[in-house]
């Protein structure tokens, strides 16, 4: 299966990106892909697509990346008729139609567990009420001072 993916190049801290056609099952290393699509720099912001190819590869069976896609509707192409005067006036069109998809992560909601009920208890059955001895109390100790030591003047 074709899929329509970034390729990151650049330095580190400083990424660019080429939008190329690979296989689903391998990564696009080293130049291993069968068609460079576009460009993305998303530091300058600045973007170069070539659109008929682009639609060719949709046509193909070629699936954007979430990513892709979401440049891809956001992108407009421009379509010249040919001649300097007709570029001045070139309408643009969009190269692929509808909604943007969410790709960042959502946080986990915490679900809330359900309270459970607790059974009425039923009326227990009368039962005749069981003696109940006095506790005897044992003695208090009583709590003892520490004795002070008396202070006896030391011979000079």
């Amino acid at each position: 299966m074709l899929v329509i993916r970034f390729f990151r190049t650049g330095k580190k801290n400083q990424p660019s990106f080429k939008i190329v056609v690979t296989d689903k099952r391998k990564p696009p290393r080293a130049g291993r892909y069968i068609e460079e699509v576009g460009f993305w720099n998303p530091l300058t912001k600045e973007k170069v697509l070539k659109g008929e190819r682009i639609k060719y590869w949709l046509s193909v069976g070629a699936k954007p990346s979430n990513r892709v896609y979401n440049l891809l509707v956001t992108e407009r192409m421009k379509v010249s008729e040919g001649g300097d005067e007709a570029i001045a006036s070139a309408t643009s069109e969009k190269i692929v139609e509808g909604k943007k998809i969410d790709v960042h992560k959502k946080p986990k909601e915490k679900k809330e567990k359900p309270k459970e009920e607790k059974p009425k208890e039923e009326p227990k059955k009368e039962e005749k009420p069981k003696e109940v001895k006095p506790k005897e109390e044992a003695p208090k100790e009583e709590k003892k001072e520490p004795v002070k030591k008396e202070e006896t003047p030391k011979p000079e």
